[in-house]
């Protein structure tokens, strides 16, 4: 039996599939324009290339907790379910009107808490709070945004790269934000963009740390504290790579590099780095996996 086959007895049978069927056909309506522009303007980017796994990962653990929400769930009079919806969706259209498309991402991503709220009622919403907050992370984040959080720490990567080899005795220098290893130039901004990888991190973080240590929160929190200075370790190891290939194979093989593999090396590098500081952490602190089936 399939998982959603599960469901329907939880939402009153088949019946309310026959019943409610004109709310999910406004809903998909509403949704395609925005959910076509993610998908072709953010999905198909290095930044967002992670939307379509998280967004996979938790439709999954979202229906897989959806029997647990439904336990406590309660029927609202219909004017407190409805005006939610009906307000995330003019807040929708709004935004639509108006050409901003970071707001109207998020203004539908309320439709649809709106709904499960009119559905199951606000005690069940909040027993699906963590599927919900891993969500929301396979939706854009707004560029002006992420520029503004890893501006710096691009900076500050490209001075530390820039000062580590300087003491190893390579020819090296930085000037604003172009750094110059012996013939060749590289842009700051190039060598770091592994920093917008952060994001996608975090959200595999969040789904690695709430499977296997989610009946300790006090320890969730330490390992999702680590996805910043991990983050930036594995950016610091990718520019420092990408610096010493141009310096001994060139310009081109660093370039090829840069777009083919400098992504994986990143996300490579924090990933595994995750996972040692978790078994450390379980060594030092003397405890197991504690985390439970979900």
């Amino acid at each position: 039996m399939s998982d959603f086959a599960k469901l329907t007895p939880y939402f009153g049978g088949q019946s309310w599939l026959a019943r409610y069927w004109p709310v999910f056909v406004g809903v998909a309506l509403l949704s395609f324009p925005t959910l076509q522009f993610i998908a072709t303007e953010s999905w198909t980017t290095e930044q967002g290339s992670h939307g379509p796994l998280v967004l996979a990962s938790g439709l999954w653990l979202l229906f897989r907790l959806t029997p647990d929400a439904t336990a406590v769930r309660v029927r609202l009079p219909l004017f407190r379910g409805v005006l939610p919806v009906l307000l995330a969706t003019m807040l929708v259209l709004v935004f639509r009107r108006a050409a901003i498309i970071e707001l109207e991402v998020y203004a539908l991503y309320l439709v649809y808490i709106a709904l499960l709220y009119a559905f199951l009622g606000w005690r069940a919403v909040v027993r699906l709070w963590f599927p919900l907050i891993y969500l929301a992370f396979a939706v854009p984040m707004p560029d002006s945004l992420i520029a503004l959080a890893t501006n710096p720490l691009k900076l500050w990567i490209s001075q530390s790269a820039v000062t580590l080899l300087y003491q190893a005795g390579y020819p090296i220098a930085n000037s604003g934000v172009m750094i110059h290893i012996g013939q060749y130039q590289l842009l700051v901004a190039a060598a770091c963009a592994g920093l917008n990888s952060l994001i996608t991190l975090s959200a595999l973080t969040l789904f690695y740390v709430y499977l296997t240590h989610k009946s300790n929160w006090k320890y969730m929190v330490v390992l999702i504290a680590a996805v910043i200075p991990i983050a930036i370790f594995a950016n610091l190891m990718r520019v420092l790579i990408l610096i010493l290939l141009t310096f001994y194979a060139g310009e081109a093989v660093a370039q090829g590099f840069l777009h083919n593999f400098a992504g994986m090396t990143t996300f490579g590098i924090a990933l595994v780095s995750i996972y040692v500081f978790d078994q450390l952490c379980q060594k030092i602190t003397g405890r197991g996996t504690p985390g439970r089936a979900v």
